[in-house]
Parts: structure tokens; sequence; C-alpha cells
């Protein structure tokens, strides 16, 4: 079996060296002594309030234009669903350099289980996140007073006609297909072997949250990302924006962890390999 550690011919392309990063440590106390940790949540913070400012903005102002019962009228559910897709795209090509460009607390928790970044810096990353969502979910409300309640906030809310569980299971769903994006855009293995073919990591990412939005948008409106659903929660503070929170942080959360142990353990191996090495080192 060839190792990882090497060259990897491709037809007439030669793959750069590959050598698999070390794990984040669970507790880096040094990060709090850097800059570069706090302008990494400054970078999240901002990143995840412009994300809702757009989204919530466009989701009232579809709701706007539909209030007169045209079907027609506004830019519908593919239009909001690009509104998502696309913020994500361009947020996390401008962010991406400073903080991985998670702005999504369940990004960040299937990151932390694959030892991609610290306790420390996982617990930080999704506290500014929840703050910069509330902070761009209360910009929409200040400039849209007059339609932010009456149009319900952009609140996730469970649709009627579907169960429980079945707006738990679309949001495992919908996270995993997002986090395992993530995982396969940003692959440090996959960037060697396909060091030919250019990809830019934050288009595929932008696509899983289009795609996922299609799907689940009629079933809880799409949450994925439970800052973008407390956010607006906090903000709307309506009983219907609270029945179901619970349902936005335990299935992206339960999502993420499938996608990161998915990825992890059957696509990299990461358990053969740990079981290879031990064998290897009691035989010496």
């Amino acid at each position: 079996m060839a190792k990882d550690t090497g060259v990897a011919e491709h037809g007439s392309f030669t793959a750069k060296d590959y050598t698999d990063p070390p794990p984040a440590p669970l507790f880096d106390a040094t990060e709090l002594g850097k800059w570069s940790f706090y302008r990494a949540l400054i970078a999240e913070f901002i990143a995840t309030l412009l994300f809702l400012y757009i989204t919530v903005l466009t989701v009232i102002g579809y709701k706007k234009q539909t209030d007169n019962d045209d079907p027609c009228g506004g830019v519908g559910i593919l239009g909001i669903a690009w509104a998502f897709g696309g913020m994500i795209f361009v947020l996390v090509y401008c962010t991406a350099g400073i903080s991985g460009g998670h702005i999504n607390p369940a990004v960040t928790f299937g990151l932390f289980l694959a030892r991609k970044v610290s306790l420390v810096r996982a617990v930080m990353y999704m506290v500014a996140q929840c703050l910069g969502a509330i902070c761009g979910v209360g910009l929409v409300k200040t400039f849209q007073s007059a339609y932010y309640v009456r149009y319900g906030g952009g609140a996730n809310t469970l649709s009627v006609g579907y169960s429980t569980r079945v707006g738990l299971g679309a949001e495992i769903v919908g996270t995993f297909v997002l986090v395992y994006t993530v995982f396969s855009a940003t692959d440090p293995k996959r960037s060697a072997r396909d060091s030919h073919i250019p990809v830019l990591a934050p288009l595929p990412i932008g696509f899983a949250v289009f795609m996922v939005h299609l799907a689940t948008i009629p079933i809880t409106g799409t949450g994925i990302n439970p800052a973008r659903s407390l956010g607006a929660a906090v903000i709307y503070n309506k009983k219907e924006a609270w029945d179901d929170q619970w349902i936005f942080w335990v299935g992206p959360f339960i999502g993420a962890a499938i996608a990161a142990f998915y990825h992890q353990f059957i696509l990299r191996a990461a358990a053969a390999k740990a079981l290879g090495s031990f064998r290897s080192h009691t035989h010496n």
C-alpha cells in the first residue's frame, strides 16, 4: 500500500509532496496571547454579521413582494437559496486566509472533532459567530422596522404539515452535506494529489449551501447553521421562533459529527492508520 507521504503520479502530472498536518491540541492556551487569534475572531464575527444581514433581508424582502398573493413575485425560493449560497461563497473566500471562514458553529464543531482546531478556538469561534448573527439580524430589524415583525423576522420554524422527526432529519442531512463538502474542499491531501486542477474551495461550499436550501426551505426554512437560527430567534423573540429552536442546534451538530467521522475515519481511514502505526511500534 502506498504511503500518504510521497509523490503521486497522475498521467503526465506530478502532485506535490504531501504530509498530514499534525492534529490541533485539545487545549492551546498560547492562542489567547496571539493577535492572529483575535483577528480571526473579529473576522468570524463580521462575516456572520454580514451573512445574516444580507440573507435575512432577502427573506423579508421576498415575503413583502409576495404579500399580494402573486406566486411569481419576488426572488422566490431559488433567489433565497442563491442569497445564502452566494454569501457563503463570498465570505469564505474573504475570510478563509484569516480565520478559516467557518461562519457556522456546526462547521467549527465538525472541524474540532477532526482535530483541525483547538477547543479554545472552537468555543470562541462559536461565541463570535452567534454574536455576529444577533447583530446582523439586529441591523435588519433597524433598517426594516416596518416589515421585520410582520414577515416573521427571518426566523427558522418547522413548517406546518411536517413532524419534528422530519425537520430534525432535514437538518442532520443538510448539515452533513455542508460539512462533508467543507472537509473535501479543504482536504490537504486532495490539494496535493490534484494540484494540476485548480479548485477554488469556497465555490463548492457555497454550492452545497445553495443546494441544501433548495431542498429544505419548505421544511424548516433551512437552518444548518445554529448561529443563523439563534440570531433570528433572539431578535424576533416570538414563541414560534423558540418552539423548535433545539432542532436547529441538535440537527446541525449531529450532521457535523457524522460528516467528520465519515471523512476522517472512513474516507481518510484515520482509524486504520492509527492501528497500523500502533502495530508497527509494538513489533519494533
